[in-house]
């Protein structure tokens, strides 16, 4: 007893001494047709799928427009690209490859708009930006001879 052999899906039609094969899935064999992510439509590295579950299950608001975490996905990955490049950038300054808090904490403190917008933000390891008060400097060169007759009279 021979084990009987699995056919192939495929049909040959032929029509005036043209074969054409077509496979059994229809639509003319281009098959099934692969998913296209929200995000590629936009021609965007954040998720917008994410995204919108997320402004859903948040319920920020009953009813939630197609276009609203698009939009938002867009506004997120602008940010992070603005800061990554000005964190780059001071690693760079700074001669390092890679980024570390210190450097973000430079590159949103030393840029007027991001400083504005992250202002209440504390940076884990991120430190503060170097700065001496000009009252704390040491005295000019130039101006010692006033200061030293001016301490002399207030000596006790």
């Amino acid at each position: 007893p021979s084990k009987p052999k699995l056919q192939a899906t495929l049909h040959r039609i032929t029509t005036n001494n043209t074969t054409i094969t077509m496979s059994g899935k229809g639509k003319g064999g281009r098959g099934a047709k692969k998913s296209t992510s929200s995000s590629a439509k936009a021609g965007l590295q954040f998720p917008v799928g994410r995204i919108g579950r997320y402004l859903r299950q948040g319920k920020y608001a009953t009813r939630m427009g197609a276009g609203a975490p698009v939009y938002l996905a867009a506004v997120l990955e602008y940010l992070c690209a603005e800061i990554l490049e000005l964190a780059g950038n001071a690693a760079r300054d700074n001669k390092k490859s890679r980024i570390i808090p210190r450097h973000i904490t430079l590159a949103v403190k030393n840029d007027e708009e991001l400083n504005k917008l992250l202002g209440g933000v504390t940076i884990a390891a991120g430190g503060v930006l170097p700065n001496i008060h000009a009252v704390l400097l040491p005295k000019r060169a130039g101006s010692s001879k006033k200061s030293a007759s001016l301490s002399a009279s207030q000596d006790y």
